[in-house]
């Protein structure tokens, strides 16, 4: 009697707070490209190799038996690597010891600073279009998101309506710069504002920077730890993976003030222990390659741009140019459509291309239901394919 009870409701075992959780769109999307085949230009992974040298340090930390647990917070030799990297490309100094913490990718690490950094009932300020972990996040550590809309095409925002987010019970804002899903990067004069609520409210900024090298057209990435006043309440989250093209090893980091680092490396350390030894050894290697590797980075990304731009426009969307990070997003308004799962469902299914519904970016689906978003980490092979397929939109 007992057993067939539990059997029939399982559910009730369910923690609330994820009730209003969803299977995550981006990677769903994958799902369903393999499903049908499709070409997969919706999850932000590239689908060319990561960088010999990089792979070559791997192996040899596997074989020079590196294998076991590191220091929780991290191998000591790639911590150093981590400031030695923001001293040569932002002029800070950190210190290993106490202010960086390696995390199992950027996924892990913003979920351990909010775990850590926030109690239930604080708000947090998010602009959206947002990548879609940051609401789960801030449920699952009991905060309450207030938006602020980046406006297209050049998703800027009001700044009357972004003070207007804030207030005595805002904890943090969280800042995606160079952007997922929109491709913004945020300019000093945009930061520095955003330094300044911060400053007037009290709260922290919780920056994700894995886009930081992909910039385009004369942009640049600039760090809110860097700008005057702000490398106490800033908090860093970044990664290997998009810099790098190995979005599977999940090797991340922290940069945070001593007393925040000592709170995220406790939390970390109950989530997952530790990243990969050997392959935070190997990211030594990667955050050592020459200025040449960052510099290709971002123009055969912008060429990427470039080319996937140029497809989606001939098969009759309206791009939003992006100028950092390795996607576009479109407007799909003349196509007719009910709305943005109507057409990327028609997309995966019937043309053979996956892409990210733009809804999945926003509090309020209707929001983001003309848009929808592709990804550029890609072979031109791949671009070529997928533009083929694509043109067949134009004749519908």
């Amino acid at each position: 009697m007992a057993l067939s009870s539990l059997a029939a409701s399982p559910a009730r075992f369910q923690s609330d707070r994820i009730g209003l959780f969803k299977e995550s769109v981006i990677r769903e999307m994958t799902r369903l490209s393999f499903q049908f085949g499709a070409v997969n230009l919706a999850q932000g992974f590239p689908d060319f190799p990561a960088p010999t040298e990089v792979k070559a340090a791997a192996h040899k930390a596997i074989d020079d038996e590196l294998n076991q647990y590191t220091v929780t917070w991290g191998a000591k030799p790639f911590r150093e690597a981590i400031c030695e990297s923001y001293r040569r490309f932002y002029q800070i100094e950190l210190d290993p010891d106490r202010e960086v913490t390696v995390c199992c990718g950027a996924t892990e690490g913003m979920i351990a600073t909010l775990l850590a950094l926030l109690n239930p009932g604080d708000e947090v300020v998010v602009f959206e279009p947002f990548y879609e972990n940051y609401w789960p996040d801030s449920q699952l550590s009991g905060a309450v998101c207030r938006y602020v809309t980046l406006h297209a095409p050049d998703w800027t925002f009001d700044p009357n309506e972004l003070h207007a987010a804030f207030n005595s019970r805002t904890r943090a804002i969280i800042l995606n710069s160079p952007n997922n899903p929109t491709g913004k990067v945020f300019t000093q004069a945009e930061l520095t504002l955003i330094g300044e609520l911060a400053e007037e409210f009290d709260c922290l900024i919780i920056t994700d920077e894995i886009y930081e090298h992909i910039t385009f057209d004369g942009h640049t990435h600039v760090p809110p730890i860097t700008l005057p006043g702000l490398r106490e309440r800033c908090v860093l989250v970044n990664s290997l993976s998009k810099t790098f093209s190995v979005t599977g090893w999940r090797v991340g980091w922290v940069i945070a003030p001593p007393e925040l680092s000592a709170s995220i490396r406790k939390v970390h350390d109950f989530l997952t222990v530790g990243a990969a030894a050997p392959l935070q050894y190997a990211g030594i290697t990667a955050l050592q390659l020459p200025d040449s590797y960052f510099a290709q980075l971002a123009s055969s990304y912008q060429a990427k741009r470039n080319h996937l731009m140029a497809i989606l426009e001939r098969a009759g969307f309206r791009c939003f140019k992006p100028y950092g990070a390795y996607y576009v997003m479109c407007d799909i308004s003349a196509f007719g459509f009910a709305n943005d799962l109507a057409m990327a469902k028609y997309m995966v299914e019937e043309v053979g291309i996956a892409a990210v519904p733009g809804s999945s970016f926003f509090s309020s689906p209707d929001a983001g239901a003309n848009l929808i978003r592709f990804c550029f980490a890609k072979k031109p092979e791949t671009l070529d394919a997928a533009g083929e397929k694509l043109l067949r939109l134009a004749r519908i």
